[in-house]
């Protein structure tokens, strides 16, 4: 699978996560007592995951985008 593929995957999924601890932080009572810690605190481990692979994937882009360009700029 290419790089553009797997950010077409996983780049929704990471979108998902970021709303579900949002309004779960800011609505604890959202989903009810009980599954707050389900899904709030226990999906922030995964969203730490997806967030490494979506870091992981665009790092080529990041190193292009900010380090080279600072690099360059520099008299």
């Amino acid at each position: 699978m290419d790089k553009k593929t797997l950010l077409k995957i996983v780049n929704p999924i990471l979108l998902v996560l970021i709303v579900n601890q949002l309004a779960t932080g800011f609505k604890p009572r959202l989903y009810g007592l009980g599954t707050f810690r389900l899904m709030h605190k226990q999906m922030a481990v995964i969203f730490s995951m997806v967030l490494v692979a979506h870091l992981a994937l665009n790092f080529a882009w990041m190193r292009n985008t900010y380090w080279k360009a600072r690099t360059k700029k520099a008299p």
